[in-house]
């Protein structure tokens, strides 16, 4: 039987190496994303960076902790606390201490003369970022907690007076040297600094010392407080203070570095990535071999018929068939398997570059991801195979008798049901989350895989939908003149098996890409118009850079305009525990109760805005609680305790509709941003003029746009993540798509040779001939596009109908340039691999080729 099936791969190369490469590359993708994925399971063990060098960091908790029914459930807090005074001098009387402050400095570019420039006119000429507004937005310490890292001076001196400042420099630190003048912003103003040193970046911040006193009258609060002290007496100190304190030494000094879990975190959003490109590329993998192995056995009727005419049995067949696609999985997983060896550490470098995953990213010593992608090869080529063979033991030996390629049946009993309950579990799920959580058809994992069902089940009925759709689609070019156009529709309609054969790749293709790519702008468009609808604001101001606050100073001169009503808000969040077992963060915004609904218009669904209090919160109906006039207990930033009472609740709408708190109930976070609505007695521009005249005062990049302009930068986009993932999974479709296209196309006209001649036999030119099939395999790529538009639509309706169930008005946005492309792309590979076998074929006589036999 081996050798049997070794001899039938080399005899028919032709019909195998199309699986053979579609196989490889699967196998190859599978084992580069599941070696990338090995790597993401643990980041490596990485000592403390900011305070290497202390001995022992006292600093509040950053983390929420609630205790209930199943445990210790903890969540981090928004805002942490600072050290209490009276603690620092309590430390202070065991040993050294060093106070450790931590604010936002945000450095203006200098100009080539060395002088400052300002920022208001860089703001003005370039865009919303503030690293092109020139301002560096950096973080602020004092000197003396420089050596805790340790920093060593790699030029110039320490501060020693006010107006001084030593900065870090090199990748991600800046190029500023010593000598440079800035200006410079932080919670106490604008000033000039004059740098006096600099030292090396470390890589985890960019940083700014000042001198100690300096530093204080910046932040008087102590963040953090380095003790030169035996650790054990530090931690009898901050016991007997109460708790709500850390006492931070080894490893455990990495808690108080600038975003401990920034790596852990990354390598969640990579695992996720890979995860699902991974699913995607087994799921494309199986389809195209499935459907490759099913024609190439539609192709081998009359030859299977000979086997059986000679004697074969029904068994015989099967086990040929399987054997061969187990030669052919075999060699294709092997190099699938240096594929993905190969390409793993590419792959992880592109990762690294963009942004996506951390520096130290890198491939390592697993194998298993090796071992599981051959095998699952060498068992989807098998799967793929084992479906077919069934129909291959069935040929009667009467089928060797046959000399019409008309596909009498073009799918099994088997089949149809098949096909039948794979639509109704696709088709189910959907409408079971439309009707019970509609928020759940929006969840990135659901728009990524639910999909993949409907296109299973609709690829499953190509064969079925092909003829009619080839007729439809067909009937205005049969009925031009010449016989082109008739020609493609007749022969695409007879040869059913493998005009299903060309358009299931299509389908797959064309209904992945429009389904994500749709799906996520659709979203993205959805969550612009809550943006858009929701403010009412003429104005907005916000700081310079993400993550700023607005000075005080800067928010009364604001309230004091002329004609300006403001609405003062900040950024924060609340905490409350579900069902006594778990912690969920909501974000929310501190506002002004009494200018809420004069510059913005959130989606109420009970209660009033008007009724928001210090004692009361507006919450969505995402909440557990959400019974107007009822209490809930809630955490703030800051981790107090607080009981609320709902005062309304705000459609669920696309999860962005977050919670409402007053200015009190902020947890100490300051105001960044001001909705300003202009009074109708007010002049527009006066009030525009005076804001921005304000703003530029302070020198800080404070941005004064107008409504519409603060929509649109403040609507979220498509991360990096999600584009680079959507493109990975699409690429990956799209050569699949165009490797089954070529096999199938190259077998099929291969196979149709003496049709071509009897063509030629008839009169036909040989230019003629090749346009026939170049219009006949673009006919059919054409029924693939249509039939994988139709599941597209399916699935962007039912992302439509649960946008509309959450309360959103938006349209759905189809991206008819990549569609275009894409079907454009297949259009083009299926006419050269059908133009080019036919005319390598033709080049031989009619006569001859009108002669040959199988």
């Amino acid at each position: 039987m081996l050798m049997l099936a070794l001899h039938g791969v080399r005899t028919r190369w032709v019909t195998f190496v199309g699986s053979f490469v579609a196989l490889a590359l699967g196998v190859g993708l599978i084992a580069a994303t599941g070696l990338a994925l090995a790597a993401t399971f643990s980041a490596p063990d990485k000592g403390p960076e900011r305070f290497a060098a202390a001995p022992v960091v006292v600093r509040a908790d950053d983390q929420l902790r609630v205790r209930t029914a199943n445990g210790l459930r903890t969540r981090p807090l928004a805002r942490t606390a600072p050290v209490p005074p009276a603690l620092v001098t309590e430390l202070a009387a065991l040993g050294r201490t060093v106070e450790d402050r931590t604010f936002p400095v945000d450095l203006a570019a200098t100009g080539r003369d060395g002088e400052p420039r300002t920022q208001g006119s860089a703001s003005r000429a370039q865009g919303s970022d503030p690293r092109t507004q020139g301002i560096e937005p950096r973080t602020g310490h004092p000197w003396s907690v420089a050596a805790a890292a340790p920093y060593r001076l790699t030029s110039g001196r320490s501060p020693a007076a006010p107006g001084e400042a030593v900065v870090t420099t090199g990748p991600g630190g800046g190029h500023l040297r010593t000598g440079d003048r800035v200006r410079a912003t932080t919670p106490a103003g604008a000033t000039t600094l004059t740098v006096v040193g600099t030292v090396a970046d470390r890589g985890f911040e960019s940083a700014v010392f000042l001198g100690d006193e300096e530093a204080a009258r910046i932040s008087p609060a102590v963040d953090a407080l380095v003790v030169h002290a035996d650790a054990t007496a530090v931690r009898d100190v901050v016991a007997r203070a109460g708790g709500g304190m850390d006492v931070l030494t080894g490893d455990g000094r990495r808690h108080a570095d600038p975003g401990p879990d920034r790596d852990a975190e990354a390598l969640v959003s990579v695992n996720a990535l890979l995860g699902t490109a991974a699913g995607i590329t087994l799921f494309v993998s199986v389809s195209v071999v499935a459907s490759t192995f099913a024609f190439a056995v539609a192709q081998r009727r009359r030859e299977f018929g000979l086997l059986r005419t000679a004697g074969a049995t029904p068994g015989q067949i099967r086990r040929t068939v399987v054997a061969e696609a187990v030669v052919v999985g075999v060699l294709a997983s092997a190099a699938g398997w240096w594929l993905g060896a190969t390409g793993a550490p590419l792959l992880a470098a592109r990762l690294v570059d963009a942004g996506l995953a951390p520096a130290w990213f890198a491939i390592g010593e697993q194998t298993w991801p090796l071992h599981t992608a051959f095998w699952t090869g060498v068992v989807v080529a098998t799967a793929g195979a084992l479906a077919a063979s069934f129909r291959a033991g069935r040929t009667a030996p009467t089928e060797v008798l046959r000399e019409a390629a008309v596909d009498s049946r073009t799918m099994p009993a088997s089949r149809w049901i098949l096909a039948a309950l794979v639509l109704l579990t696709g088709a189910g799920l959907l409408v079971t989350a439309l009707v019970l959580d509609p928020g759940d058809v929006l969840g990135r994992k659901a728009y990524i895989t639910r999909p993949l069902l409907l296109i299973v089940g609709v690829a499953l009925l190509a064969p079925v939908l092909a003829g009619p759709l080839v007729r439809a689609l067909t009937w205005l070019p049969a009925r031009l003149p010449g016989a082109t156009g008739v020609l493609a529709r007749e022969n695409a309609s007879a040869g059913v098996r493998r005009t299903a054969a060309v358009a299931a790749p299509v389908v797959i293709t064309v209904a992945l890409t429009a389904s994500l790519l749709g799906t996520v702008a659709t979203l993205a468009e959805a969550k612009a118009t809550e943006v858009r609808t929701a403010t009412t604001a003429d104005l907005v101001v916000v700081p310079g850079a993400a993550g700023r606050t607005l000075p005080p100073s800067f928010v009364e001169r604001v309230r004091a305009v002329e004609g300006a009503v403001a609405g003062v808000s900040r950024s924060t969040a609340v905490t409350v525990l579900e069902e006594g077992t778990a912690l969920v963060t909501s974000e929310a915004r501190a506002v002004d109760p009494a200018r809420l609904t004069a510059v913005s218009a959130p989606p109420v669904v009970a209660g009033r805005l008007a009724d928001l209090d210090d004692d009361s919160i507006v919450v969505n109906e995402e909440w557990l609680t959400t019974t107007v006039g009822e209490r809930v207990t809630v955490w703030l930033g800051d981790g107090r305790e607080v009981s609320l009472r709902i005062a309304a609740v705000l459609a669920t709408g696309t999860g962005s509709n977050g919670v409402y708190v007053t200015a009190r109930n902020a947890g100490g976070a300051g105001p960044d941003r001001i909705d300003v609505a202009v009074a109708e007695a007010a002049d527009p521009g006066a009030v525009a003029a005076a804001l921005r005249t304000a703003a530029e005062a302070q020198g800080t990049g404070i941005r004064v746009l107008t409504g519409a302009e603060w929509a649109a930068a403040a609507a979220p986009g498509m991360s990096d993540s999600t584009r680079t993932g959507l493109w990975l999974i699409l690429s990956m479709a799209l050569l699949c798509t165009g490797i089954a296209l070529a096999n199938t196309l190259v077998t099929a006209t291969t196979d149709r040779v003496r049709d071509l001649a009897v063509l030629r036999l008839t009169g036909a030119s040989v230019p003629q001939v090749l346009r026939l099939v170049a219009v006949e395999a673009v006919a059919v790529v054409t029924v693939g596009a249509v039939i994988g538009a139709g599941v597209a639509a399916v699935n962007l309706a039912g992302v439509w109908g649960a946008l509309a169930l959450l309360g959103v008005r938006s349209g759905v946005v189809v991206p008819w340039g990549t569609i275009g492309a894409v079907v454009a792309a297949a259009a083009v590979v299926a006419a050269v691999s059908a133009v080019v076998p036919a005319a390598v074929a033709l080049r031989t006589r009619p006569v001859e080729l009108a002669g040959m036999r199988e």
